[in-house]
């Protein structure tokens, strides 16, 4: 028996897979797929089918588009599998081929012919899907704005203010009226008393929450930032996840409130509409006022730094606050038109009022942000930094903005006004929030960091990037674009873009930088790894060691972005012609960096030079502190960085002072005067050099009688000391002994001598210089004879000083 369902279970489970496998394999329905194109044709063409009904054709292009695309992608592993085959029998020879390999290929190029048919068809229906879809995309883009534009009642006209006001009435009064018959209704049913607990019960909750929730975290924050005159940013962060309470425990409180009067029974279709509203109603107003409450804070640690007095962030926050209930309003009364269907003029006027209002509010709000960018200034040079530029343009926008949509919704173009207003204000709203997130995520690495300043770093920057990139988007949708708008461009991306035969898409970028970092980390720590804990062990030098890092890094960051490119798809063997001539144009005109390049690469193999080396190359002296692939960082004596091309090491001098061992030899001159014993001079200077503890015994320091010098007997010591770096050290030493003994000896150091004349000594003592008698004119008289040609003046002696004048 158990023998037997085993059986049937097997034969249902091959029976299922084969079902799915043939619908799998089935085609898509062509004829069906033309009747649809048919009757979305009529529907562009014609131009009168509702936004629901375009949406709804629109939904039904892109569930056959996906199938187009399904299927082609199913038919391409046929086709490549054929391809395959086709290139392992190679091109066809021009003196021809075995009549079996030509009847092969013969039946292969039919196999071939027959399966790109099915994957061209659905690739010519998905191109017209594609145009369907972005035809039906223009026609609804272009209803938009001919809306926008189409000219209402003058809502500035007293004489519609009687008729608008009767239809906002008949809703409110619909609203009561509804409310007022369910309790008449409710109170008299025996329910009513049943569910009256728990209707107290979240009423109270509810009425708590909403007035006393967000007064209870600002009392929070309040004693948590009181006697404290820094906080830390871990301190920070929690203080900010702490001010979200402002906005959660309202919530909490309207959602019970909801629930209560949802438990009551009592509302009817618009009750309906105000109370489904009613969270998100909620939300924008606290979200408005928290981030008021964080930009214009109004503690001493405020989260944005605004330099604005604590009257003008008063300001600054019931301006936010403001905001959010015109953006609410305008939400909960564009409801009410619907489904209530107000006049134009009762549209005209209610919304041009609450646009009034938002404009208003954004005007007063441009003012205050206007004033912090005036005061972002660099204070050496008394100008405006870029930010504070950013941000008075954004507040002259704002002031403009609403200036226009006043002016433009007045003269009855009433919903291109509101548009206006309320794009501008959500993306102020929406600015505001970027700001308090990336403040929120530099305190975060500031914190992981173990640092207290506001200094932002790397990550912090990268991160703030990414969250301007996602939030592009919703800023579409703020400024008109339909969701419908931003799959299409999605889609779009996400086919990526075709360069040189190679396609490019975000899944390609992200998979090749998510792969490479994986590799270029694990590069990162092999070289730790070998730097650390293997290459110490041997015996090595540390030049050799450095050597086997640096290069393990370079082939590890090579095979890292090879893999790399393997993994996420990318083919470069189109572009390999391209990139060879590339190469060879870069060759030409970095001749330079390539040769500096090359010659890094020799360095590290023949190793010449280590780190910590004391070299000379180029007239530059100093340690080798890093080479790198293009130059050598050279740290002089004084402690300035030279940065040497890696070329000048291969193609000049260079003079290494430790290379191998630090054992070096230093010389000292000695002079003594004229008439000392030499021997003795000598033996005493053996005496002081090998007496030092730097000089090594063997070899022996050597004492050279240099000659006789114009004052002195010189004389040298020649010395190897175990140390070449501390050569300075030990000839200040050996300087200070034999001076020392010169004087216990009483050997004399000679010193030249030298007389001075002075021209004018009656200056140096302050008296007037001397009168030089007088000369007496004598005329001259001519020569009776001319003079020898000996006695001539030759050139340079005129008046005999050898200056020639």
């Amino acid at each position: 028996m158990k023998a037997m369902l085993r059986f049937a279970a097997c034969i249902a489970a091959f029976l299922a897979v084969s079902v799915a496998a043939f619908a799998q394999a089935s085609p898509p329905d062509y004829e069906e797929w033309g009747r649809v194109v048919l009757r979305a044709e009529e529907a562009i063409d014609n131009n009168r089918a509702s936004e629901a009904a375009m949406d709804e054709l629109r939904n039904q292009l892109e569930g056959w588009r996906s199938l187009f695309i399904d299927e082609k992608s199913k038919r391409r592993v046929s086709v490549a599998t054929v391809e395959a085959q086709l290139d392992s029998l190679g091109p066809v020879p021009e003196t021809g081929e075995p009549e079996d390999v030509a009847t092969e290929r013969d039946l292969l190029d039919k196999q071939l012919a027959f399966a790109r048919a099915p994957a061209r068809r659905a690739e010519l229906a998905e191109a017209q899907a594609t145009e369907l879809v972005r035809a039906i995309d223009t026609l609804m883009r272009d209803r938009q704005a001919l809306l926008l534009i189409e000219p209402g009642p003058v809502p500035i006209n007293p004489a519609i203010w009687a008729e608008a006001w009767r239809d906002v009435e008949r809703s409110l009064l619909h609203v009561a009226l509804e409310f007022s018959t369910g309790w008449v209704h409710e109170k008299n049913s025996d329910d009513f008393g049943k569910y009256l607990p728990v209707i107290l019960f979240y009423l109270g909750i509810g009425l708590i929450l909403i007035a006393r929730g967000g007064r209870w975290v600002r009392m929070g924050l309040q004693r948590l930032l009181e006697n404290r005159e820094e906080v830390s940013a871990a301190r920070w962060v929690m203080l900010f996840i702490l001010s979200f309470g402002q906005v959660v425990l309202p919530m909490l409180g309207v959602l019970a409130l909801t629930r209560s009067v949802y438990a009551t029974d009592l509302a009817g279709l618009r009750g309906d509409i105000i109370l489904s509203n009613l969270p998100l109603l909620t939300f924008q107003i606290l979200v408005a006022r928290w981030l008021g409450e964080r930009i214009f804070s109004r503690f001493e640690e405020p989260l944005l730094l605004v330099k604005l007095t604590p009257a003008e962030k008063v300001q600054g926050r019931h301006a936010a606050s403001a905001l959010g209930v015109s953006i609410a309003a305008n939400t909960l009364f564009s409801e009410l038109a619907r489904y209530d269907n107000w006049q134009p003029e009762a549209q005209a006027v209610v919304f041009f009022t609450i646009t009034l209002f938002a404009a208003v509010c954004m005007a007063a709000l441009s003012q205050l942000i206007s004033k912090h960018g005036h005061k972002m200034t660099v204070p050496e040079e008394n100008q405006r930094t870029a930010t504070g530029m950013v941000v008075v343009f954004l507040a002259r926008f704002m002031l403009a903005t609403a200036i226009v949509s006043v002016v433009v919704g007045a003269f009855g173009l009433t919903r291109a006004g509101a548009f206006l207003a309320f794009a501008t204000t959500k993306t102020v709203l929406l600015v505001g929030f970027l700001l308090v997130l990336q403040r929120l995520v530099q305190k975060i690495f500031a914190a992981l960091e173990g640092r207290n300043d506001d200094e932002a770093s790397l990550p912090a920057v990268l991160t703030g990037v990414f969250m301007i990139v996602l939030s592009l988007p919703v800023l579409a949708l703020f400024w008109g674009a339909r969701v419908a708008d931003l799959h299409e461009l999605w889609g779009r991306l996400a086919a990526g873009l075709s360069v040189g035969g190679m396609t490019l898409s975000p899944r390609t970028i992200i998979l090749f930088f998510l792969v490479y970092s994986v590799g270029h980390m694990l590069t990162r720590l092999s070289q730790s790894m070998l730097r650390d804990n293997i290459l110490p062990k041997t015996k090595l030098d540390p030049g050799g060691q450095n050597a086997i890092v640096v290069g393990a890094g370079y082939v590890g960051i090579f095979l890292a972005a090879l893999i790399a490119l393997n993994v996420a798809g990318i083919d470069l063997s189109n572009v390999a012609l391209f990139a060879g001539a590339l190469s060879v144009g870069i060759g030409f005109g970095l001749q330079t960096i390539v040769s500096n390049f090359v010659s890094g690469i020799i360095l590290l193999i023949e190793r010449p030079i280590s780190e910590g080396d004391w070299i000379e190359v180029g007239g530059e002296m100093g340690y080798v502190r890093d080479i790198s692939v293009r130059a050598t960082r050279i740290e002089t004596f004084d402690r300035t960085d030279v940065v040497v091309p890696n070329s000048d090491f291969i193609s000049g001098t260079v003079t290494n002072y430790t290379r191998g061992n630090t054992v070096g030899r230093i010389v000292v001159p000695v002079g003594v005067a004229y008439g000392t014993d030499t021997r003795r001079v000598e033996a005493i200077l053996r005496e002081i050099a090998e007496a030092h503890p730097m000089v090594l015994a063997n070899p022996a320091p050597g004492i050279v009688f240099q000659g006789f010098g114009a004052d002195s007997l010189d004389f040298e010591i020649r010395a190897i000391l175990r140390d070449v770096n501390w050569s300075l050290s030990v000839r200040s030493e050996i300087n200070h002994e034999i001076a020392r003994r010169f004087v216990e000896e009483n050997i004399e150091i000679p010193f030249a001598q030298r007389d001075i004349w002075l021209r004018n000594p009656e200056a140096l003592r302050g008296e007037p210089p001397l009168k030089e008698p007088p000369v007496e004119m004598v005329q001259a008289q001519p020569a009776q004879s001319p003079l020898e040609p000996d006695l001539q003046d030759m050139p340079g002696e005129g008046d005999g000083d050898g200056d020639g004048r």
